[in-house]
């Protein structure tokens, strides 16, 4: 039996489009061949963000350093937010639904300034918070881990007492489900824009 279900955000209750993200930075000057060598090797760098090693701030700083014309916080955050898309109105529905049966939490890797973009992006939609869909909700830069790390994981266990056997744990990345049905979770990996197709058929067959 299932009792307690925790969401990725980003391609499962969220939609990204990150070429977004790669033409708003080519308009400050990177080409696209930069973007996928920074991808490739400045993982540190939105690893730091995404874990709070670096603040925005920080963040900014090093983006400035490799982006000719000295961009703004504006035009840098407006970029790097590029890629947040919206929320499906039937996604949310669902949700809403379900945290009637089920007890709902939210894990996602993240960083401050996305994390201020998609919330405004939800309360413009729905006209409440985010958050209050869930019982809980952990960011990977506020815990300090991310997944697939086991240790984002347990922080939720933990933290909401949960019983790993009865939790099932919902992502979009294959990598992020495998880890954690090595700590007894039950998974299920979505595509990205699926999980009204995928979650309905599999709570079915956990009753």
């Amino acid at each position: 039996m299932v009792e307690n279900i925790i969401f990725d955000l980003g391609g499962v209750l969220l939609n990204l489009n990150s070429n977004k993200t790669i033409v708003a930075f080519a308009r400050l000057g990177w080409k696209e061949e930069d973007w996928k060598a920074l991808s490739q090797g400045g993982y540190m760098l939105f690893k730091s963000l995404e874990t709070g090693v670096d603040d925005p701030d920080q963040f900014r700083e090093k983006i400035r350093e490799m982006l000719p014309g000295n961009p703004s916080d504006l035009e840098i955050d407006t970029a790097w937010n590029a890629m947040l898309i919206d929320f499906s109105p039937v996604v949310i529905d669902y949700l809403n639904k379900l945290k009637k049966e089920y007890s709902i939490y939210l894990l996602s890797n993240t960083n401050a300034i996305h994390l201020k973009r998609f919330r405004e992006i939800f309360s413009n939609a729905f006209g409440y918070q985010l958050d209050s869909l869930f019982v809980k909700t952990f960011y990977s830069h506020e815990i300090g881990y991310r997944k697939p790390v086991p240790e984002a994981f347990l922080t939720v266990l933990q933290d909401a007492s949960l019983e790993p056997g009865k939790t099932l744990f919902v992502d979009d990345m294959k990598i992020n489900t495998e880890a954690a049905s090595l700590l007894g979770l039950q998974i299920l990996h979505c595509e990205p824009g699926t999980l009204i197709n995928c979650l309905p058929g599999y709570l079915e067959n956990c009753l």
